[in-house]
Order: structure tokens, then sequence, then C-alpha cells
């Protein structure tokens, strides 16, 4: 118990860090004159009370968090904050007469904050600007993670915050520190994808969006969530010019933030051609953009190739990134080219990047193994370890991969099929998993990108979260805690 009320003092903590969130659209408010400052205002002093309360009634119990503290307060906090963030919906709704369900709310939250980007909501240049900020606010504190945001101020308050790191970051190589402290490495970290931010807010606005729509789909792009002002997303502006500006951050925020990190530090791009899954991932994303722009010209759907390029290239860096942007409705494309697109949302994003799916490092790292099985096959005596950069992947990361994808492809295949027990058709239903547990967005049949999840049960969003969450811990963060040996002592 002890230990468990030294979980719910950090818990507290992150509530109140995140309660400042809401400062966003409480300035949006003020300035675009939308009338929802009181619903900020409302939201923001219960979520101040309910921090508050956690905060101050455990504060005798705080401690140095253990590995397994970690593991259980990533998952509970990925968990509540998806809560809080329903209140501003609720009371905005509420108050302008609207119907949105606590379901529907929450999925909506999880959503945002997972960076996923599906959604529950309709007529979106309708809903009041701050609404809209506040969605897009959940996909910016999200796309690095609130824990890492938490993990900076967390050592000012004698609570450390390493346990937490780990638990959060993706990718398995989860040891590896871009500085000796790892407040300092979340605050570096923080840097870049602030930086990165301000660059292509303003890209936005010369390349002729509005401040407004400029802020909302920076925040979407540099999380890779996907959430936007319109319903039709990026076909709602129709602007090459945009389009280009969304794929380029689009695939800097899909590499590994610590490589960013190196570049700056060394004043050299040399770090992004010695990154194991830099170079590999944009070359495999820009290509299969280009094979599928040839084949949709081949096919007729498009008359010049120029178009074709454009619109292929555009939707398959979005769902590859896992950002789940769309400028056409591509689920009306041969079936062939969207499921390659979501497959590769599946692997191609880097560990450290604000993508989901399994990472790039992780792909490449069971290709390798399997080749060097194949070689073991016809040469039982060799010794060929697995190598990466030069660096040798020992024998733990293997298994760890191993494990990964087994759990992996043991979710998708239980998922999917409560999804078909549900009443869902096939192509729905896989393609709302994979789309769910790889942070994408967007999928095809009754959620395709010129849809949303709205046409879902209730059952089924409730699948479709926990499938958000646990794809943005990665499985094991979350999973392991219904192992009967984590509550153990």
């Amino acid at each position: 118990m002890h230990r468990l009320l030294a979980v719910l003092h950090v818990l507290g903590f992150t509530i109140l860090l995140f309660a400042s969130t809401m400062v966003v659209p409480m300035i949006g408010s003020v300035l675009m004159e939308d009338g929802q400052l009181i619903v900020f205002l409302e939201a923001f002093a219960l979520t101040l009370l309910i921090g508050s309360a956690l905060w101050l009634g455990t504060l005798r119990y705080r401690a140095e968090l253990r590995p397994r503290d970690g593991f259980l307060l990533v998952s509970m906090v990925w968990t509540t904050l998806p809560l809080i963030g329903t209140i501003p919906l609720l009371l905005y709704f509420h108050d302008v007469g609207r119907v949105l369900t606590f379901t529907h709310a929450y999925y909506e939250a999880m959503s945002g904050l997972t960076a996923t980007g599906g959604t529950v909501l309709s007529d979106l240049h309708t809903l009041a600007p701050s609404i809209n900020l506040w969605r897009v606010t959940l996909h910016w504190v999200g796309g690095m993670g609130i824990i890492v945001l938490a993990v900076a101020i967390l050592p000012l308050l004698g609570v450390g915050g390493h346990q937490m790191f780990r638990a959060e970051t993706p990718g398995p190589m989860k040891e590896d520190k871009l500085t000796p402290r790892i407040a300092s490495t979340a605050k570096a970290l923080y840097a870049i994808y602030f930086g990165l931010s301000i660059l292509c807010f303003f890209a936005f606005r010369l390349g002729g969006m509005s401040w407004f729509d400029a802020w909302c789909h920076m925040a979407s792009t540099m999380a890779l969530g996907g959430f936007s002002t319109h319903d039709d997303s990026f076909g709602h502006f129709d602007s090459p010019v945009l389009e280009a500006i969304a794929i380029f951050f689009m695939l800097m925020s899909g590499i590994n933030y610590a490589t960013h990190f190196n570049v700056l530090r060394q004043g050299s791009a040399r770090p992004y051609w010695r990154c194991p899954e830099a170079v590999p991932f944009v070359a495999i994303v820009l290509g299969v953009g280009v094979l599928i722009a040839v084949y949709l010209w081949f096919m007729g759907i498009y008359d010049h190739p120029l178009t074709a390029l454009r619109f292929a290239m555009f939707n398959t860096v979005s769902m590859a990134t896992t950002a789940g942007f769309a400028n056409t409705d591509f689920a009306v494309w041969p079936l062939i080219a969207p499921l390659t697109m979501i497959a590769l949302g599946m692997f191609s994003t880097s560990s450290g990047s604000t993508g989901g799916g399994i990472k790039m490092i992780r792909a490449m790292i069971l290709m390798k193994q399997t080749k060097q099985e194949m070689v073991g096959i016809l040469h039982p005596h060799a010794v060929r370890p697995v190598m990466l950069s030069n660096r040798l992947i020992n024998n733990r990361v293997l298994l760890s991969v191993l494990a990964f994808m087994l759990l992996y492809g043991l979710s998708i295949a239980v998922l999917t099929a409560l999804m078909l027990l549900s009443g869902l058709d096939p192509k729905t239903a896989f393609t709302a998993v994979l789309s769910s547990l790889n942070n994408i967005g967007p999928g095809l049949g009754l959620i395709g990108p010129n849809s949303n999840y709205s046409t879902l049960n209730d059952f089924q969003l409730w699948l479709c979260s926990f499938a958000m969450m646990i794809g943005r811990l990665e499985l094991f963060t979350v999973l392991v805690l219904f192992s009967p040996g984590f509550w153990r002592k």
C-alpha cells in the first residue's frame, strides 16, 4: 500500500501539471471570443482539485520509484489523463445542447493523448475554436509524452524519474541516454520538439493557412496525430504546398528525436546517416509512395503522373508515419494501395519518435535475426552475431524483440476477434484494430478517411481505446500489470 500511495503522489503532481495545458484553449477562447472560457475555467478548477487532493493527501508517502512503480505510474497516467481530458468536452457539448456520451468523450481524449487521431466528432469546423484547440493540445502534449515532461520537473521535488522514463520511452534500447542526467535528457527532447513545432507553425502560416489552422495542424503534425479542424482534413485546403510542408515535418517527427539532438550537438548531418533507422525509414516510405503513385497512374485512377504522385505521396507518408491525415478518400483506391499504407504504419517510424507501431529498429532486428537463422541452417557451425550499425545486439534484446512481436501478433488476433464478435465487418474490424494499436487513426470500411469512429458502438470504442493505450505504451508496459507476478512482493 505504501508503494501505491507513492505512485498516487506522483500521479497527483502529473495531473496538476496537466491542468496547465488548459491555459492554451483558455487563451484561444479569449482571443477568438468564442464564449467558452467558463468551460475551461471550470475544467481547470476541477482538475486542480483532483490533482491537489491526490498530491497533498499522499505527500508523506513520496519516495524514490522502483522499476515496477514506474510501469504502474505510466499506465495510471495514460488511463487517468484521458479522463481529465473529457471534462472540457463534456461541459462544452452539454452547454451547446449537443449529445456527447462519456464513451465518445473518453475515446476522443484517448485518441488525442496517444496521438492516434481517430475521432468520433463531425462538423469539426462548427465546434468552438477553443475546443479544437483543446483536441490538438492533447495531441501536442501526448506526442512526446506527458511523462517525459514530468521527468524534467520531478527531480526538483525529490522524486527520481528514471524508472518512468524507461517505461515511457519507445524502442528496445531504453538504456541509451542523451545526457548524463535523466532530467536533462527530457529537457533536451522537449527543446527539439518545441523548436521543430515553431518552425512547422510558421511554415504552415506562410504556406497559406490561417494562424488558427496553422497552430492546430502544427500540433497534429508534430505529434503525428491527425486531428484537424475540418472533416476532410488536408483535403479542405487543396494545396500541394501545404501538403509538401506536412510531408517534410511528418518525416522529421518520424525520426528518433535523439538523432535530431545529436545533429544539433555535433553541428553535422552525419548522425542521420549513422542512425540505423533514419535512412531506411525515409527511403522505404518515399520509395513506397512512388510505387503507389505509379500503380495508381497505371490503373487509371489519376490521369497525370504528377497528380498521382501528389496524392499517393502525401497519404503514404501520412499513414506510414502514423499521422493519419488525408487529402483524398484513399479508401476508394484499389485495396492493395491503402492496405500497403496501413502496413507501413505498423513498423516504419523510428524508436524515440512521436510515431506509433512496432518501430523500424524492431523490424530490422527481426529481419537480421531471421537471416541469421537461415544462415545457421546452411552452416550450423558458423558464428554470426546479429549486428546493427556495427553494434552487437545481445540475446536479451533479441529475445525482447521476439517476445514483443509474439505479443503484438496475439493482440491483433484477440482484438480483431472481439471486434468481429461484436458485429463489425472484417475489413472495418481488422483495420480498426491495426489503426488503433499502431496509433494511425483512419482505417477502411466504416472508419475510412471520409468517415470516423462514431459508427462504432460503445464496446467497440472501448476496445479501440484500450488498443490505443497499449499501442502507445508498447504493450509490455500495460500488459505486465495483468501478470500475477507483478503484484507479488
